[in-house]
């Protein structure tokens, strides 16, 4: 059972504020670290001291931690060219030793667009699937031969294909709600597929449906990994799960019903829940940035007891 930590920088946090979260991700014994790909606070937060970019920050963590996978839930694919993202990853890939890891959504925060100039086009999905045909496309080329593509939204011609990233290949996270194509997309391209914050009873049928897909597809389930991303907020007692609720602007009943909350014992139960439904791996989304005593409860009292 995995434990991933999950950061969401758009809300504030500077590059300074991620590295020491990532370092204690490490430290502690958790999987990877992982941040959102946004340009715009969302809710209350007054987003200061701004944004910071997802592959620049995780460039940097590259260099800083030696252990622990880096990725993002999820790049948008409206806000960088196919093969520009392919470059950029490919980079990364190489500057963490092959520790990287790729989410790719189609974007869906209107105002972020409009907010930083970024085009946001009408059809998205559309857009989503021809970058993924291209990225991977571009890295699985042998070097000294050529990549080409000929879609409706994108035109690459005797593309050298460089560079190429450290791992043979470098794992690629879809994820989503979607009932039909969704599942479609994860069937041909995702070495991954997650299910961001949803009830035990959603994640286990969109689940099936991304495993119907695959065996449609004439590929093994079992060759996907099923992961959750849920907002956590641990305590060792009721007083100190309300002190962080509060921190993060969040009602204890509301987060025991829609996340991981409460005491360690409670969490590892709900936990064990998402398992039975699918889940090998967790997104554990900290919202406080700053409370690394919360890390470390996690690591001691709920990680311990999943290893």
């Amino acid at each position: 059972m995995d434990l991933r930590i999950f950061t969401e920088p758009q809300q504030g946090a500077t590059y300074d504020t991620l590295l020491t979260v990532a370092k204690a991700t490490e430290d502690l014994g958790f999987d990877a670290f992982f941040r959102s790909d946004h340009f715009l606070r969302m809710g209350d937060s007054d987003g200061l001291p701004g944004p910071t970019d997802a592959w620049i920050t995780l460039a940097g963590l590259a260099r800083e931690t030696k252990r622990i996978r880096l990725g993002t839930l999820m790049t948008a694919a409206t806000f960088r060219l196919p093969g520009v993202l392919a470059i950029q990853v490919a980079q990364v890939d190489q500057m963490s030793g092959g520790r990287v890891e790729l989410g790719l959504g189609a974007g869906w925060f209107a105002e972020e667009h409009t907010a930083y100039g970024i085009p946001f086009p009408k059809e998205k999905f559309g857009r989503l699937e021809e970058q993924l045909e291209i990225v991977t496309g571009l890295w699985a080329t042998d070097a000294g031969k050529t990549f080409d593509f000929d879609g409706q939204y994108y035109q690459l011609k005797d593309s050298p294909a460089l560079p190429k990233p450290a791992q043979a290949k470098i794992p690629v996270l879809i994820g989503g709600h979607g009932a039909s194509r969704t599942p479609r997309l994860a069937a041909r391209h995702a070495d991954e597929f997650n299910m961001p914050f949803s009830s035990v009873e959603d994640t286990e049928r969109q689940f099936g449906r991304v495993r119907a897909a695959a065996e449609k597809a004439g590929r093994a389930p079992d060759a996907i990994t099923f992961s959750s991303a849920l907002v956590v907020c641990i305590g060792k007692d009721d007083r100190e799960v309300a002190r962080r609720a509060a921190a993060i602007g969040r009602e204890v009943d509301e987060l025991k019903e829609n996340g991981l909350a409460g005491t360690p014992a409670e969490v590892v139960e709900k936990i064990g829940r998402y398992a039975e439904a699918g889940s090998t791996r967790f997104y554990l989304q900290v919202l406080d940035l700053h409370d690394l005593d919360h890390l470390e409860l996690i690591s001691a009292q709920v990680q311990s007891q999943l290893s």
